[in-house]
C-alpha cells in the first residue's frame, strides 16, 4: 500500500472511546510539519477529522496543496506517531475536498510561524490577490508594515520572500491559499 490509501486490517481492532480520540489529538499536536518544524499538523489545519471506524482510529488529512512534496512524509509521520502511541493500524485518508486553506491554520500555529520568523498568512484569504492587490504583510522580526515582496517564491513553493524596509531583514511569508 502507498501513503494516502486506507491502511488497516482486523488485527488490533477494538472499540474506541472519547479518551482515545483526545489522546490521538494530543499525539498529533506533537507531529510537526517537516517543512516548517514549529507548526504541528493539527495547528497547520491539515488533520481534518479523527473518529473511530471498524475498530480503528480513522484520520482524515487534507494536504496544503495536491502537489505538496511533504504530503507522504507527513502521512508517514502521523502513522508512526499514532502506532508508537499504541493505536493499532490507524487508517489514514487523504481528502482533497474541500481544499485546504490557510484560514485553517490555528491562532497557535500563526503565533508559532511568526515566532519562527515566518510571517503568517493574512486571515480571510482574499481572491482580490488574483487581481494583483497585495495584502499588508507585517515583518515577523520587528512588526513593521513597511515590507516589500522580493520573490513570489521563498524557501518552499507555499511561501514568498519578503524584506522589511525598516529593519532590512528578509523573511518568508506563508502565502494565502
Amino acid at each position: 500500500m502507498r501513503p494516502g490509501e486506507l491502511i488497516a486490517g482486523s488485527r488490533g481492532a477494538r472499540p474506541g472511546t472519547p479518551a482515545d480520540l483526545e489522546h490521538a489529538w494530543q499525539i498529533l499536536r506533537a507531529v510537526m510539519d517537516p517543512e516548517v518544524p514549529v507548526v504541528s499538523v493539527v495547528d497547520l489545519g491539515i488533520v481534518r477529522d479523527l473518529d473511530w471506524q471498524e475498530g480503528h482510529l480513522h484520520v482524515v488529512v487534507t494536504p496544503t496543496y495536491s502537489g505538496c512534496p511533504a504530503t507522504e512524509v507527513i502521512e508517514q509521520d502521523i502513522q508512526h506517531a499514532l502506532e508508537t502511541a499504541g493505536f493499532s493500524a490507524p487508517r489514514l485518508e487523504r481528502r482533497l475536498t474541500p481544499p485546504w486553506t490557510t484560514d485553517w491554520i490555528t491562532i497557535a500555529g500563526r503565533q508559532a510561524l511568526s515566532a519562527y520568523g515566518i510571517a503568517p498568512p493574512v486571515l480571510g484569504s482574499s481572491k482580490r490577490s488574483l487581481l494583483g492587490e497585495a495584502a499588508e504583510i507585517n515583518c515577523p522580526q520587528c512588526g513593521s508594515r513597511h515590507t516589500e515582496r522580493l520573490s513570489e517564491f521563498g524557501s518552499t513553493a507555499c511561501k514568498a520572500l519578503y524584506r522589511c524596509l525598516d529593519c532590512r531583514e528578509p523573511f518568508d511569508y506563508f502565502k494565502c491559499i
